[in-house]
């Protein structure tokens, strides 16, 4: 029987990482391993994590470097056959891995990289809210590329499960990056693979609302590592085939990737000209404001982005609210 590493980053998530690893621990999955690696908290969390050490659980600390660095020292304490990761605020179904190495055979099947549907919630994985992706069905490596960029679809981290060599193949996580560090590490992935297979019930549940998760920060150096992570995935999609098709995806990703950028870092939205001219289009880029003047077209863009950002705010608040009012009143809570 495989030996699946369930591997678990974690930076301030006492509030969360108790479910996490008992989500982690009672996998149907007999044969894991878990290994917490604490980086640098400043709160609870290695307490917490502590309090469940055993011979299957091991929890290590290490100065503050990252999410990156965190999961290469986690990849680097691993002695599974499978690498399961799982961050500190996330929950897997209790047969998540279960149901995905159902579906393979051994050594045979150490190249087919293995994922699955995942959904969001709040406070109670039972809320949880699915929404199904084109990526949602098995297809070849170049094809879910392909989907990936045209589509521009994240995919939950938890959903996958690498082989040991794959995940060898494919190398550490880019400490340079943090934000879109995981759609470039697994891009990465899949290009080593033979086949990108989707389980179907092989469920993994994204805990949504967290401010202080990477993928809701905008500083200049996450926009940096989003460039960069842009540029790196072109370039794994590229090495599989270099194409008509293959430079149209990526200008299509370049071009949904311009949003981000605008209109505070003009330095990169010269470089994604550059890039997209590198593959032979180009991108279509925000007006110059400069024609209309007092800054009048860039206060209308941020105003609208500032309205659009509240509104969905707002509802989120009032899903986060309602979930959680539910949560507290039903009868696991009470009992």
């Amino acid at each position: 029987m495989s030996l699946v590493s369930i591997l678990i980053p974690a930076h301030n998530a006492e509030r969360w990482i108790a479910e996490s690893m008992e989500s982690a621990i009672q996998q149907t999955w007999q044969q894991v391993e878990i290994i917490v690696v604490d980086d640098g908290s400043t709160d609870r969390t290695h307490e917490v994590a502590q309090s469940f050490a055993s011979p299957c659980v091991k929890v290590v600390s290490q100065p503050n470097s990252g999410a990156s660095a965190t999961r290469n020292r986690a990849l680097s304490l691993a002695q599974g056959d499978y690498i399961q990761w799982l961050d500190a605020d996330d929950v897997l179904a209790r047969d998540k891995v279960d149901r995905q190495l159902a579906e393979v055979s051994g050594s045979s099947d150490e190249l087919v990289l293995l994922s699955g549907p995942w959904g969001r919630f709040y406070y109670d994985t039972r809320m949880v809210r699915e929404k199904p992706t084109a990526l949602w069905q098995t297809m070849p490596p170049l094809d879910w590329m392909l989907t990936r960029f045209s589509d521009t679809i994240w995919i939950h981290t938890a959903s996958w499960l690498v082989s040991r060599k794959l995940s060898d193949l494919a190398g550490p996580w880019d400490e340079r990056l943090t934000l879109d560090d995981d759609g470039e590490y697994f891009c990465r992935v899949a290009r080593h693979s033979d086949l990108v297979r989707f389980v179907p019930h092989a469920r993994c549940f994204y805990r949504d609302g967290n401010s202080s998760s990477l993928s809701s920060l905008r500083s200049d150096k996450a926009l940096d590592s989003l460039f960069l992570a842009t540029q790196l995935c072109i370039e794994h999609l590229l090495a599989l085939e270099e194409s008509e098709r293959t430079r149209r995806a990526c200008l299509m990703l370049l071009q949904n990737r311009v949003h981000e950028f605008h209109p505070t870092r003009v330095d990169l939205l010269d470089e994604t000209k550059i890039l997209a001219s590198r593959l032979g289009g180009e991108v279509a880029m925000p007006g110059d404001d400069r024609r209309i003047g007092f800054g009048h077209a860039i206060a209308g863009r941020r105003l609208a982005r500032n309205l659009l950002t509240m509104a969905r705010t707002a509802k989120g608040l009032v899903s986060k609210t309602l979930e959680k009012c539910l949560h507290s009143l039903s009868p696991s809570r009470r009992r």
